[in-house]
């Protein structure tokens, strides 16, 4: 009995596996059927990506690297390298800068960091002039605004302040900010064992990619480091405005000691020293506080130094640029292709359609 039962169920395996067998076949030669639909779609894929190859833009590509250096070593470190080779990634746990673990992707992408690089200044003609303008400029935004007299007048004048833009002006920013992020920029960590971050850019004009991408990098290093620094230079600013004010009141008491002593002709008069002596006083205590803010100054310098993290750049973009433009072969090879799956998918959802509306 129980034998069987196991034949039957392996009988209905068998049938289950022939039917689906029999209905891949079925399907094949409904679509080996259908060659003419599928030929027809791919050579009107292949002519469609003959026409983009045609018409599309060169595109310049800026590339640059740089690599961080703190000056602190990460006690961790030795940890990190050991289970990595366990498949465990400490790094996201190592720090918690801008610039540490994944962090600094997002942070060159930033809102912040794009703006602050598309205001700074440029000469590339006549006169100094925004990143921002140039862009405009360059990729034909300004010859959209025909119909806009007020956005054709649109500027973002150098050294203006970022707190002082119009609503327009605001607009515009953004608008190009988000075409930059999501076409244009791209900004990766290779390996993540290591500090090197790629920092791309490709643009249709080739000056635009390259100083993109060279003030892009410049603005993001310098706001880390003075974030970085903060602290460190808020502390020694308080020590040496403390220490230019000792440095006054002793000067000045050390002068009213000499004047008093020079006053101080007759011998016979004690009295008259005990000024004297208690603007000596004075003038050793403030020494000795002198001396501790000094020593407490060039310690916090000592220290702020070190906390200086390095950025260095390893390759950054040298013109002429590379070139990208998608070639006539791949075009037609890649339209062809992409209309034939388009035009397979079509086949199938119409043939499924067809067999359910029959049952």
């Amino acid at each position: 009995m129980e034998t069987s039962n196991n034949n039957a169920r392996y009988q209905d395996g068998e049938i289950s596996f022939r039917e689906i067998v029999l209905k891949i076949k079925g399907w094949y030669r409904y679509l080996l059927g259908k060659w003419k639909i599928i030929l027809l779609f791919a050579i009107v894929g292949a002519g469609l990506g003959v026409f983009y190859s045609l018409t599309s833009k060169i595109k310049y590509k800026a590339e640059l690297s740089f690599v961080v250096e703190e000056s602190k070593p990460n006690t961790l470190g030795a940890y990190a390298g050991l289970a990595s080779q366990f498949g465990i990634d400490l790094g996201s746990s190592m720090g918690s800068g801008v610039f540490s673990g994944d962090n600094i992707v997002e942070f060159l992408q930033s809102r912040l960091m794009v703006e602050k690089a598309l205001l700074t200044p440029v000469l590339l003609g006549e006169k100094p002039r925004s990143l921002a303008d140039y862009y405009l400029d360059v990729s034909g935004q300004r010859e959209q605004w025909v119909k806009n007299p007020a956005l054709q007048q649109l500027r973002f004048p150098i050294n203006s302040s970022r707190q002082g833009f119009s609503l327009q002006q605001d607009s515009i920013l953004y608008v190009i900010y988000k075409h930059i992020k999501d076409n244009q920029l791209t900004v990766s960590k290779p390996d993540k064992k290591l500090s090197f971050i790629w920092v791309e850019c490709k643009s249709t004009d080739e000056q635009f990619a390259k100083l993109f991408t060279e003030r892009l990098v410049k603005e993001a290093t310098d706001f880390y480091i003075q974030t970085k620094l903060q602290r460190s230079k808020t502390t020694v600013d308080k020590l040496q405005f403390k220490a230019d004010s000792l440095e006054n009141l002793l000067n000045r008491k050390t002068y009213s000691v000499a004047e008093s002593q020079d006053l101080n002709l007759n011998p016979a008069r004690n009295i008259a020293g005990v000024r004297t002596e208690l603007m000596a006083r004075d003038k050793i205590v403030l020494q000795t506080m002198y001396g501790e803010v000094i020593k407490n100054l060039e310690l916090s310098r000592m220290a702020m130094a070190q906390e200086t993290p390095i950025i260095q750049i390893v390759d950054s973009p040298i013109l002429p640029l590379i070139k990208e433009k998608t070639g006539i072969v791949k075009g037609a090879v890649l339209g062809g292709i992409l209309f034939a799956f388009l035009a397979v998918l079509a086949l199938l959802f119409r043939r499924i359609y067809q067999v359910i509306m029959n049952n």
